[in-house]
C-alpha cells in the first residue's frame, strides 16, 4: 500500500462530499473503536454549590433594638464609617451593612451585631 502524505489526505477531504466524509468517520469509528462525538463535560461543581447555598451574601440590619448606641459602635467598626455616618445607617433600618461578602464573614458580622442587641438578616 502506498503511503499517503498529509497533503493527499487534505486534498481528498477538500473534494469529498459531506456524505463521503460522514461514511469515512463511521468507518474510522468502527475500525479503531473510537467515537467522533464531542465529549460532554458534567457540571457537578456548580450543582453542588447551588445545593449548598449562595457563596456571596449581604448583611442587612433589620432593627437596632434597645441598645442603639452599641449597635452604632459596631456598625462603625464593621464598615469603617465615621460616627455620624454609622448613626445614619442605623437610623435608616432596614439598611445594608455589608454587601457581596462571603457567608463566613457575614456570620461573624451578624454575631457582633446580635451581641450588641440588633436584629440582622443575611440575604
Amino acid at each position: 500500500m502506498a503511503k499517503l502524505s498529509h497533503e493527499d489526505i487534505l486534498a481528498y477531504l477538500e473534494e469529498a462530499s459531506i456524505l463521503d466524509l460522514n461514511e469515512l468517520v463511521k468507518a474510522i469509528e468502527e475500525k479503531f473503536g473510537v467515537s467522533a462525538a464531542a465529549p460532554v463535560a458534567v457540571a457537578a461543581a456548580p450543582v453542588e454549590e447551588a445545593a449548598a447555598g449562595p457563596s456571596v451574601v449581604s448583611v442587612i440590619l433589620s432593627n437596632f433594638g434597645e441598645a442603639k448606641t452599641a449597635v452604632i459602635k459596631v456598625v462603625k467598626e464593621i464598615t469603617g464609617l465615621g460616627l455620624v455616618e454609622a448613626k445614619g445607617v442605623v437610623d435608616k433600618c432596614p439598611s445594608p451593612i455589608k454587601e457581596n461578602i462571603s457567608v463566613e464573614e457575614a456570620e461573624e458580622i451578624k454575631k457582633k451585631l446580635v451581641d450588641a442587641g440588633a436584629t440582622v438578616e443575611i440575604k
